[in-house]
């Protein structure tokens, strides 16, 4: 027999039974993430080599879908882990109801505001609002490139601007809420008001109007400051413009579900995706990691992420944010038919 072992072929072949042992053995887990499809790639693949044990099945859906989606299974839930998920939507007692306390060890040296009161969920990164501005598209039309909410508002840009739909898009939602809060309703809603009369187009992602953007479709897309990174690394004519008020900003939480079948490894899961291995990787694609001492990649600093980001965010109340969104997203809906 080690005779045999010692030939490359059936070396081979003992691995690729070991291998398939593993995959038949292994234990599956069900994660329901709003995270980019890119960075859910590049994440698993990580979590894979670290779990080999482990047969993760994952869901990747937009913030709205995936609140939908969390909320019609809630008779029989699906989902074993939440990752990723806008805390805003997590903090909706439908589903924060659901959530089992775990708090990874790691999580407890986060600062209080990245993580649950009660020990449910954490957030290990977040994402804020940016604009991309096309410098080709606005030149050619004549217009200055935006810097604020109020400058969108100018009847200029009728038609130029595209932005996510917050009752769909976790960036949308994050933007209204920080105008809301920042203004008061009064001020923020004649805001919003205004600004719907020079959107073209409202969409279900919140990467989608930077994407949109870039290309010369439209001069300026509401987005966030990952996909504006994005497009400025990969050449297109892209500024990225952090508004200069009111710049608002989402966690992106995690937790567990109290009907999980596999719960043991559930928590290694959230214990990983707090690890040194999963910051190195949250470097590459975000704003905010909640993680001390993980920086912003260089990439971000070279499209423009101010140094200190906790400086310009607006500090958004999540707990009254998830409070009135139901309401809020009636108004919106209201304000912005045509």
């Amino acid at each position: 027999m080690q005779r045999f072992l010692k030939t490359p072929l059936a070396a081979a072949t003992a691995l690729l039974c070991v291998g398939l042992m593993q995959t038949a053995y292994a234990k599956p887990l069900t994660i329901y993430t709003a995270l980019e499809d890119d960075e859910v790639t590049d994440y698993m693949a990580a979590a894979k080599i670290a779990m080999p044990d482990v047969q993760f099945h994952v869901l990747r859906l937009s913030t709205g879908d995936m609140a939908a989606r969390l909320l019609a299974e809630m008779k029989n839930p699906r989902a074993e882990v939440i990752w990723g998920f806008a805390v805003t939507n997590m903090l909706d007692p439908r589903i924060h109801g659901e959530l089992i306390q775990y708090e990874p060890e790691a999580a407890k040296k986060l600062p209080a505001i990245y993580r649950g009161k009660d020990g449910t969920w954490f957030a290990a990164t977040g994402y804020m609002a940016a604009f991309c501005a096309n410098t080709e598209r606005l030149k050619s039309k004549n217009l200055p490139v935006p810097t604020s909410w109020e400058d969108l508002t100018k009847p200029i840009y009728k038609d130029e601007i595209v932005m996510p739909n917050p009752a769909a898009s976790g960036t949308g939602w994050l933007q209204i809420a920080a105008i809301l809060q920042g203004l008061g309703d009064e001020k923020g809603w004649e805001l919003i008001t205004d600004l719907n009369k020079n959107i073209a187009q409202y969409t279900s992602s919140g990467s989608k109007p930077c994407k949109m953007a870039r290309t010369g479709e439209y001069a300026i897309g509401i987005s966030f400051a990952f996909p504006a990174m994005q497009s400025i690394e990969a050449g297109f004519p892209v500024e990225m413009v952090i508004p200069s008020k009111w710049v608002g900003y989402e966690l992106e939480a995690s937790g567990i579900v109290k009907t999980a079948k596999n719960p043991e490894d559930a928590k290694r899961f959230l214990d990983w995706t707090l690890s040194p291995e999963a910051a190195g990787l949250y470097k590459k694609y975000k704003e905010i990691v909640t993680i001390p001492g993980a920086e912003p990649s260089e990439q971000l600093r070279r499209a423009g992420l101010p140094t200190d980001v906790d400086k310009i965010l607006y500090p958004i109340d999540f707990e009254k944010s998830a409070a009135e969104r139901a309401e809020v997203l009636k108004k919106w809906q209201q304000v912005t038919a045509r």
